[in-house]
């Protein structure tokens, strides 16, 4: 193998246990790291890696993969597995045209993951997902916090708007009238 150290992965359902990363464009499974980073807050590696046989660079993510948490949706008790590609793409919709970007978003979500980890629940209830993001994206940005909620609250007229409006200009004064 050209006497390059090759990334393995586990794979806990094949025979062998460990599986090389393949190239996404040729599979073969001879790769060089060419670059590694931490990301996410430590919470994952970047790899950019470099096919020893076409060429093709790549990028590959290692996470640490933890206990999956099941989310309980509020109609009817539907159960669905916690996703973060779910969240991001609700958070992206909200915070289009706006100053946040995909690295404060990815951090609300690790700090979001945390802390469901943290209570270690095996259920959490949608509800209780949609109010930390809430809660967070208030602090980072008011038109994407406005927006989440706005699906978020299910908006059915601009009474709802309204509410939440008032609400930020609420905190917004009592955070001015602090000394």
């Amino acid at each position: 193998m050209h006497g390059l150290r090759t990334f393995y992965k586990y794979n806990g359902g094949s025979a062998k246990g460990w599986e090389t990363v393949k190239c996404n464009e040729c599979h073969h499974d001879d790769t060089k790291v060419i670059e590694s980073r931490d990301v996410s807050d430590g919470e994952a590696i970047r790899r950019r890696r470099r096919c020893l046989e076409c060429g093709n660079r790549f990028t590959t993510y290692e996470r640490l993969e933890r206990p999956q948490i099941v989310v309980v949706k509020n109609n009817g008790g539907v159960r669905e597995l916690f996703s973060r590609q779910k969240l991001l793409s609700g958070l992206l919709r909200a915070s289009e045209k706006t100053t946040l970007g995909n690295v404060e978003l990815q951090r609300l979500i690790s700090d979001i993951e945390r802390e469901l980890y943290a209570c270690g629940e095996p259920e959490v209830s949608s509800a209780k997902i949609g109010d930390m993001v809430m809660q967070r994206l208030a602090k980072l940005d008011e038109v994407a916090y406005v927006r989440f909620a706005s699906v978020y609250r299910r908006f059915t007229d601009i009474a709802g708007f309204e509410q939440q409006l008032s609400e930020i200009r609420g905190r917004k004064d009592l955070l001015a009238d602090r000394p």
